[in-house]
């Protein structure tokens, strides 16, 4: 699978682009564990062209993880085009490398974005997602991604139609999010209408499919049954970023891997730990760490006392301290 000259070799995974949690440390972890492609948090294009530093600092890219691209989400033409001159200029200064495409995210559910009209509530406006799309291909020379869902409700699945309208005003690839905007994270991801636009004769881009990929056996089911060229990985990487290596171990071999032991997991999260604190600085490091540090050992008998302790400590030797002593009285597999 190609993505412009970006060459992702057979059934590759991606990680999805997700508020809070795809930030550059928990990329070095995902990269490790066998991620072919990654995106950065989804970034406001009107912060960007505020100058926001929040959103300036997730255009930060670092040589380990890519290929990678950044995603962008708004709800005006302008702006977008802005925002993806930006993102394709943007170079960490420290020596770091820039993206390797621009990724529009038309597929967020959440009520602050889509409500303003953007994410996914822009299935609402079709034509102003051409819009927009068409505005952003024609300003970057970088390769331009759509991620996005089947549509607003059940009684507007547009998906197959506006697939082929994205295609033919120069997109890439497209990652489609089985689910409509209204159905949010809820219920079964349908992968029928996926399937229907990988099979249109018409479509020759990529087509990622995205939606309840938690194992193995549901990621050979979507490349068998659907024939899409790749898949995205969103919540299920969520405190388990060795989903990727445990896919590709299924897809290869036809059988689960065998599951990561805790002494394991505290190592790996000891790595993601370093890395957050040499990104972030150490106060930040360590606060941002929590939501994963809490995520990697659920399951653990008898870890609520430590986990509460794991999450509620600001100092990193402590936290590594905390971390020796799960390794060292846990000998269970969560």
């Amino acid at each position: 699978m190609k993505i412009g000259r970006i060459n992702l070799g057979e059934q590759p995974l991606f990680l999805a682009p997700m508020e809070d949690v795809t930030d550059p440390s928990f990329r070095f972890i995902c990269k490790e564990f066998g991620a072919d492609m990654m995106y950065t948090e989804f970034v406001s294009s009107d912060g960007l062209i505020r100058d926001c530093k929040k959103a300036l600092n997730k255009l930060v890219i670092y040589d380990y993880e890519k290929p990678v691209g950044i995603q962008i989400y708004g709800h005006i033409p302008e702006a977008m085009v802005d925002a993806a001159q930006m993102a394709e200029k943007a170079v960490e200064l420290a020596g770091g490398a820039g993206a390797d495409l621009i990724d529009i995210n038309f597929g967020c559910p959440v009520n602050k974005i889509a409500g303003r009209g953007a994410g996914s509530g822009m299935m609402k406006y079709p034509d102003k997602m051409i819009e927009i799309t068409e505005a952003v291909v024609k300003t970057v020379k970088l390769p331009v991604t759509v991620k996005t869902r089947l549509g607003w409700d059940e009684n507007s699945k547009i998906i197959v139609e506006l697939a082929e309208r994205l295609q033919d005003i120069g997109i890439a690839a497209l990652t489609i999010h089985g689910r409509t905007r209204c159905q949010m994270y809820k219920g079964e991801a349908d992968w029928t209408l996926i399937g229907e636009v990988k099979k249109n004769p018409r479509m020759k881009i990529p087509i990622i499919g995205n939606g309840d990929i938690t194992d193995g056996p549901s990621a050979k089911k979507a490349f068998n049954n659907y024939g899409v060229d790749g898949i995205m990985i969103g919540r299920a990487s969520f405190g388990h970023p060795w989903i990727f290596k445990e896919i590709k171990y299924y897809l290869e071999h036809g059988e689960e891997m065998p599951p990561l032991t805790v002494q394991e997991k505290v190592e790996l999260a000891k790595r993601h730990f370093a890395k957050s604190i040499e990104i972030k600085g150490e106060r930040v490091g360590v606060l941002e760490m929590r939501r994963h540090l809490s995520c990697y050992f659920k399951g653990l008998p008898n870890f609520k006392e430590t986990r509460l302790k794991l999450v509620t400590e600001n100092d990193p030797n402590q936290v590594l301290t905390l971390l020796d002593y799960i390794a060292a009285s846990q000998t269970s597999i969560c």
